[in-house]
């Protein structure tokens, strides 16, 4: 039985410390090699979507600095289409030589250009969370401050402070039913790239909002309208962790959605980074009843083979 799996490409997959075009090309051609044993086995259906955030971040610097009456820079969810294209033909690109290199059969592979509703009333627009662009140190922070004083900047991680902007949570994907016929299709598809284009339903059709979606979040909306049987949450380690980084360090393999939220409860997950990634995949699970896993590129053959990573159950 074909098993379809909606992977969730973290930003590692993409985005180095060089952030030229060539440098996050190569990154996609590094990141589309190790996705081949999904590519490769016959009984599984792989729909791929990724973040944004460091790409529509700097695409809006670069907007601001040529800004003039003649050139105007555009908004946020123009910014937010603007690099989900960019980063479609960059994986387009990337998965073809893959394929040619793996001596495989060149299957058509698709960009999605994807909407993703979200709620107007949605209580993130009045509280930013979602870093975006560079990382900045503190005079560097102080400086984009006195240019921009309207935009937020919030310490990210011990690396450094991002610009944050309001991140609703995704309700539907308006393309979604023109995505099935593509997956069934042995179409190499990627969808809702950067967490789809924030737009609001209204009477007229739909309006863009000025909003970055967790692309988590929006992977897990996808998985369950395409009805996945699997959510693969990709990230830099190959499990989550509980007292992460203590001598009492322990390795999740399978828990349930309960276990987790009694981890969440007692802080056992940094905001800034698995947070997200537990929640959305839990959100999966609890809407399905079908298993979501976070783990690494890197052990993709060994979840293939065993079900390893951390897998959350009902």
């Amino acid at each position: 039985m074909v098993r379809r799996i909606v992977v969730a490409l973290g930003g590692n997959a993409i985005l180095t410390d060089d952030p030229s075009a060539q440098a996050q090309e190569k990154a996609l051609e590094t990141t589309a090699e190790q996705l081949i044993p999904l590519i490769r086995n016959n009984d599984v259906e792989m729909v791929v979507t990724h973040g944004n955030g460091p790409q529509v971040g700097n695409l809006l610097l670069q907007q601001l600095a040529a800004n003039s009456p003649k050139n105007p820079a555009m908004p946020l969810d123009t910014a937010v289409a603007m690099t989900q294209g960019q980063i479609g033909f960059w994986m387009g690109q990337a998965f073809t030589r893959a394929l040619i290199k793996n001596e495989m059969e060149r299957v058509p592979v698709i960009s999605v250009v994807t909407r993703t509703v979200v709620d107007a009333n949605d209580a993130a627009f009045e509280k930013p969370t979602k870093p975006i662009g560079p990382f900045y140190d503190e005079a560097g922070v102080t400086e984009m401050k006195a240019q921009y004083p309207d935009w937020i900047f919030v310490e990210d991680s011990g690396r450094g402070y991002r610009r944050v902007v309001p991140s609703p949570k995704p309700t539907r994907i308006v393309e979604a039913e023109a995505i099935k016929p593509l997956i069934s299709s042995s179409v190499l598809v990627t969808v809702s790239g950067g967490g789809g284009i924030p737009v609001v339903e209204t009477s007229d059709g739909y309006e863009g909002v000025e909003a970055v979606i967790d692309k988590d979040f929006s992977a897990a909306k996808v998985a369950e309208l395409v009805e996945a049987d699997d959510l693969l949450i990709l990230t830099a380690v190959d499990n989550v962790f509980v007292n992460f980084n203590k001598p009492n360090q322990k390795k999740l393999e399978t828990v349930t959605v309960k276990e987790m939220q009694t981890y969440i409860q007692e802080g056992q997950f940094a905001a800034g980074s698995m947070l997200p990634k537990v929640q959305a995949a839990m959100e999966f699970v609890a809407r399905t009843g079908r298993p979501a896993t976070i783990t690494s590129l890197e052990n993709l053959e060994d979840f293939l083979n065993n079900d390893s990573g951390t897998k959350i159950i009902p």
